[in-house]
């Protein structure tokens, strides 16, 4: 398989972008899909919205070209939601125990119960000043970066 990243040309600015993420096999053998994702320039850390926010799955059969190009304009329409999504994140503070039940619910979702590698306070320390902030956004991020 392989992934490309398709930004628009004006909208590289700032600390993140909205793209599309493309996935294709080489070989036919999987559906071509479009991701709705998020990249920020801060962290080089990319948020991939998934089933959630409207990824679509073309087959490699038909007309191809015509239904990737519908495909990606249906997953631009959802940028402006992933924009809602993440201001609402911003806007919500967590206090400390909110942030260590994230942190805790993420290791036990990517580890399972039994064996984690590393502890919740690994994985809430943040690796730049932006993600100093005490909102949901910045703990996702860190989380994310450090998982």
């Amino acid at each position: 398989k392989h992934m490309l990243r398709l930004r628009r040309a004006g909208e590289i600015n700032g600390e993140h972008v909205p793209e599309i993420i493309l996935l294709n096999s080489h070989d036919g053998t999987s559906s071509y899909q479009m991701l709705p994702g998020y990249f920020r320039f801060i962290c080089q850390n990319g948020c991939v919205c998934g089933q959630s926010l409207g990824e679509v799955r073309v087959p490699h059969r038909g007309n191809v070209v015509e239904k990737v190009i519908e495909g990606a304009y249906e997953v631009v329409g959802v940028f402006d939601r992933i924009e809602e999504k993440r201001d609402a994140m911003q806007s919500l503070i967590l206090p400390p125990p909110a942030r260590q039940a994230l942190a805790q619910a993420a290791l036990t979702y990517r580890y399972g119960d039994e064996h984690q590698p590393v502890t919740t306070a690994d994985i809430l320390t943040p690796r730049r000043r932006e993600d100093y902030g005490k909102d949901l956004w910045s703990a996702y991020q860190t989380i994310q970066e450090n998982m």
